[in-house]
């Protein structure tokens, strides 16, 4: 296990900035998901980790030691790939112990170290076979095993679920987790899923135009989003925001949003004083609203309703914004029928409209 830091790295491509100069630490054994929309620089980080690509500026240490100038080989990290990335030529079995025969380790070792790894992996049974002779999920198990008989001191995993069907990524992120908590290697691990970056981190960083936006515990940037880009980002489906002003009504102030009026809870009042008559977005979760008998809402109309079974997804216009609700179970929602609906005022988020910020509850 290792403790990874990047010191102001940044990477150029001519007068094209990939990564602007960033500064991140990754803790000894832990599990950290950069997240964030294509092109954002989060692969090009990982490339720079394992030595497939050289920083234009800055130093990136692993256990203190500036790795900079160190070949790919002499890193002691291991990637696991989109593609699988494995030799066709050669069965299950010899591509695990492919590492092992080039540094020359003892066949008996190999062996051991291929069947162990195979165990943990579910993947006994296949240590005969060719590629060809695999599934996608197969395959990636063995691309995961190649890494892990190597013992490194950092994993490196680039979006390995992407090419996966739904009912495989939701398995193999569960064993890609467990692996984790039984092998405790630090794990940087690259995805533009946000539902993998929530289940499987212990730190989220969140990325955009090569800038880390926020990092922090899942939960903490779920709740706390420091923006509207993440605040649209993290959660699924994304939070709904609104675009108003700030009012009073009974002495109370609250969020007027067309015909829209929200009350604000108390932790938001001295926010609200500062922020005074600037325009402010509202930004609510689809799971923070509540069906109501009836409300001093406007009632908003149902568009689309998608129910799993589990949750009903409701798309609606609610005083000409369209919005996206979530409730659990099955909803009785007709399209000709008004929808009355309450939002928690306990879960509201505000950011300045300017600048995408959040406002600090705190002051």
């Amino acid at each position: 296990m290792a403790s990874v830091e990047l010191v102001k790295v940044a990477k150029r491509y001519g007068k094209h900035n990939v990564l602007n100069p960033l500064d991140l630490t990754i803790a000894d054994g832990s599990f950290t998901v950069l997240v964030g929309p294509s092109g954002c620089g989060k692969s090009t980080l990982l490339r720079l980790l394992a030595g497939l690509d050289t920083v234009s500026d800055g130093d990136i240490f692993i256990d203190e030691q500036r790795i900079n100038d160190l070949d790919p080989a002499d890193r002691d990290i291991a990637m696991v790939f989109q593609s699988y990335a494995l030799y066709p030529h050669l069965t299950v079995a010899e591509n695990l112990a492919f590492h092992m025969q080039v540094k020359k380790v003892p066949r008996p070792q190999q062996q051991t170290k291929v069947e162990q790894v195979a165990r943990m992996l579910g993947i006994e049974r296949l240590l005969q076979r060719l590629p060809k002779a695999l599934s996608g999920g197969q395959r990636q198990r063995v691309a995961m095993g190649r890494a892990m008989v190597r013992n490194p001191r950092v994993f490196l995993f680039d979006e390995p679920l992407s090419n996966l069907d739904a009912q495989l990524r939701m398995e193999l992120r569960a064993e890609i987790k467990s692996l984790h908590q039984q092998l405790k290697t630090t794990t940087v691990y690259v995805t533009h899923d946000q539902v993998e970056a929530m289940t499987l981190a212990d730190q989220i960083v969140v990325m955009k135009e090569g800038m880390i936006v926020q990092q922090g515990q899942p939960l903490e940037i779920y709740d706390r989003p420091v923006n509207t880009f993440v605040a649209r980002f993290i959660g699924s489906p994304p939070m709904n925001l609104l675009e108003g002003n700030i009012t009073r009504r009974d002495d109370l102030p609250g969020v007027r949003c067309g015909d829209l009026w929200f009350p604000l809870p108390q932790k938001w009042h001295a926010a609200a004083r500062l922020q005074g008559e600037a325009p402010i977005t509202l930004g609510i979760r689809p799971h923070d609203f509540i069906q109501a008998a009836a409300t001093n809402q406007p009632p908003a109309t149902l568009r689309l309703m998608e129910v799993t079974g589990e949750t009903s997804l409701l798309h609606v216009d609610w005083s000409g914004f369209p919005l996206h609700i979530q409730f659990a179970g099955r909803v009785n929602g007709q399209p000709d029928r008004p929808l009355w609906l309450e939002a928690k005022p306990e879960s509201l988020h505000l950011f300045d409209t300017a600048s995408g910020n959040r406002l600090n509850e705190t002051l």
